[in-house]
């Protein structure tokens, strides 16, 4: 078998990986789908009346509605790879993922598209309960190609990001760090509940360092055919970081980074 195939230890990994956060699916998909939904009443609620986007071309409650099931499949896919990985390691049952002849390769695979398959399913979740907000025209997308692409490719970022954290952590503490210092003030600085043109220049400027941006921005062109930036541009950035972050993740794998130990 080739380093890059994918054989039975892919898939039993990856549908322990699937079977793990459905047997808790009022946690890890029903409570997360409820806390947008929390989101998504207050911020309408105060602000539909007050604020327009794109020029008064697309309604606030709309707008926002692209960016919070954004912000659900990259929450949910980091932490589906990232908690699922520190508790093997915590447990020390990451032995029996380490012992069988599963390639790194298969390994990176199973985690990182169970952690896209959790994200997708809460993105899809917390989608299908906006239409008695917007309706069933606005909730619909323009470009679904669009769409999937760049809720593909954030999950997949978001995945192999949280593999990273998982690997690198030793501790659950050391997870928090990347939750609460990296994942959570990149998210809510991505445009998820505005337009960066809505800013001023130097923070407009810096918000294009920010690579969760180029996500939330992208899938929302999916939706309306409008962005702050080209939806080109913004699937460049997506699939560097996926190309990118996936060798820094097989490099740990395959070297045993905090995982022979």
């Amino acid at each position: 078998m080739t380093p890059l195939a994918l054989g039975p230890g892919f898939k039993a990994l990856f549908y322990k990986e699937c079977l793990r956060f459905w047997k808790v699916g009022f946690q890890t998909i029903v409570a997360p789908v409820v806390t947008t939904l929390l989101y998504l009443l207050i911020f309408s609620h105060v602000l539909e009346a007050n604020v327009k986007m794109y020029d008064g071309r697309v309604a606030y409650t709309a707008f926002l509605i692209p960016g919070l099931v954004m912000m659900s499949v990259l929450q949910n896919a980091f932490a589906n790879s990232s908690s699922s990985l520190i508790q093997s390691k915590m447990m020390r049952s990451i032995i029996f993922i380490l012992l069988p002849p599963i390639t790194s390769f298969e390994i990176f695979c199973a985690y990182v598209f169970g952690a896209m398959v959790r994200g997708l399913v809460v993105g899809f979740g917390v989608w299908a309960i906006t239409f008695p907000f917007v309706g069933t025209a606005a909730a619909v997308p323009q470009h679904p190609l669009w769409v999937l692409l760049f809720a593909a490719g954030g999950s997949a970022i978001m995945g192999i990001l949280g593999l990273i954290a998982g690997i690198w952590s030793e501790k659950f503490d050391h997870l928090a760090v990347f939750q609460n210092f990296i994942i959570m003030p990149l998210t809510f600085l991505s445009g998820v509940f505005y337009s960066i043109h809505s800013l001023p220049a130097f923070w407009q400027g810096l918000s294009h360092f920010n690579p969760f941006f180029y996500m939330i921005d992208g899938f929302r062109y999916g939706f309306f055919g409008i962005a702050d930036v080209d939806q080109w541009r913004s699937l460049a950035v997506v699939l560097f970081f996926v190309v990118a972050l996936s060798i820094i993740a097989l490099r740990m794998l395959a070297s045993g980074y905090k995982l022979r130990q």
